[in-house]
């Protein structure tokens, strides 16, 4: 080690003493821990917990009576002197990795100092991006103005076969009410689908919404610029929202919708067992309005819905606004009884198919199934909701009709089954009678 190193080490990347420390947390965590703190009584290990900060930090908030922003230190003259401009600007961009910033100095600008000198100078620059994203993450907004999107994905089990949910959340920003769905894929119309449900779920929507640039919203050029999806701006346009997008490698400042997407996944899925998607999502709508709506929120210590009273009135209203209606594909997963869901309704598909993923898409005043690009059924779109369309040739017992069909030239009488030569629309309550039926005979 040189003599230029050791004044290295002992200058720059000498620990932090406590006043640095407590300097480099953002005023908004100051003055947030002091809160906590002093007016609402909150020990110092449960501020650490909600703040995600290091018990010994919270105890020199507390202790320290005013906020002073963090100042640089007074770099001597070192081997990494000429390097400084570098890697500050270089060091985010490589997620603040002394090991690569170490390569490419010795690699591309000729130095010859050891990577303990650079690991201790891209500490407190990592340190101060923590805080500083920690102060983000509780940003807040007024009633109306925000919504966080994201997606998570978790695998459970429809009976015995394990499939992947692509969890949609979308979270208000002012009440942190937030809307959850279940989805077999990420693909746009999922996506589109997915928050026109959100709509009508919370009657509205908010002025602004906040994505993590997924490809179904944009994608980035060469040079750094974003080019929106063009059926995805479309549909913003339509609804009247503004789409905003996360800084790059910055997903953190949407906070509020990253922590809806572990509370459901830690709070509505274990211990839970699901029979198909409809079962799925007829749990989670259920989760979502006697759990997640009337929870006492972490951050807010008030109920989801209760502040959704106060921001109701301030969302964009959707009442009556017909769907965007695009011609395109979301899939679905057929269930063991052989129907697939769109807009509340259910409709059959060959029995075949069970377990596959398909895919629907209203066109014209029908609803075309496909699988593998392969149209396999057709159905006249329901008016109403919470209803069945079921042709009977998409039933097991058609493979045996079929069969004696070849052998006789026969065909439907007058006195044939109505059930056999037409396509029936039946209300959900049928099968629970069904099953009362069959219960006590």
């Amino acid at each position: 080690m040189t003599l230029d190193e050791g004044v290295t080490m002992g200058t720059i990347t000498s620990p932090m003493n406590d006043t640095e420390e407590t300097e480099m947390v953002q005023r908004e965590r100051w003055e947030e821990v002091r809160r906590l703190y002093y007016q609402e009584r909150v020990g110092i290990r449960e501020i650490a917990r909600r703040l995600d900060l290091d018990r010994n930090t919270v105890r020199r908030c507390v202790r320290a009576e005013q906020w002073e922003p963090y100042r640089r230190a007074v770099v001597a003259t070192t081997l990494l002197t000429e390097h400084v401009d570098y890697l500050r600007e270089r060091a985010p961009r490589v997620s603040y990795s002394a090991r690569i910033l170490y390569q490419e100095l010795t690699r591309q600008r000729g130095y010859r100092g050891s990577y303990d000198t650079v690991k201790r100078f891209v500490q407190p620059l990592r340190a101060a991006q923590r805080a500083a994203e920690c102060a983000l993450t509780r940003f807040e907004t007024p009633p109306g103005q925000q919504s966080q999107i994201d997606w998570g994905q978790a695998r459970v089990h429809f009976g015995l076969r394990p499939v992947v949910q692509h969890l949609f959340v979308l979270t208000l920003g002012f009440s942190r009410r937030g809307f959850y769905a279940g989805y077999p894929e990420e693909k746009l119309g999922c996506f589109l689908d997915a928050h026109e449900c959100a709509f009508e779920h919370f009657g509205g929507h908010s002025r602004e919404h906040l994505y993590d640039r997924p490809r179904t919203v944009c994608r980035p050029d060469a040079d750094g610029r974003v080019t929106w999806n063009p059926t995805f701006k479309a549909f913003a346009e339509y609804w009247g929202f503004e789409p905003r997008l996360c800084r790059p490698y910055r997903a953190q400042t949407k906070g509020k919708v990253e922590s809806g997407v572990k509370y459901v996944k830690r709070n509505f899925l274990p211990g839970r067992t699901f029979i198909d998607q409809a079962d799925f999502d007829a749990q989670l709508a259920e989760w979502n309005a006697t759990i997640a709506d009337v929870r006492i929120h972490g951050t807010t210590h008030e109920r989801p819905i209760d502040r959704f009273l106060r921001e109701r009135a301030a969302l964009v209203h959707t009442d009556g606004q017909p769907s965007f209606r695009l011609e395109v594909r979301a899939g679905r997963i057929v269930a063991a009884d052989w129907l697939v869901s769109f807009e509340t309704n259910r409709y059959s598909v060959p029995f075949t198919l069970i377990g596959e993923t398909v895919e629907v898409q209203p066109r014209g005043g029908e609803l075309w199934v496909w699988h593998h690009g392969v149209p396999v059924a057709r159905h006249a779109l329901i008016a109403g909701k919470h209803q069945l369309q079921i042709r009977p040739e998409h039933g097991p017992g058609a493979i045996a009709r079929n069969a004696r069909h070849r052998y006789s030239n026969s065909r439907p009488g007058p006195g044939t089954p109505p059930e056999l030569t037409e396509v029936e629309v039946r209300d959900l309550a049928l099968y629970e009678r069904c099953a009362a039926a069959g219960a006590t005979s």
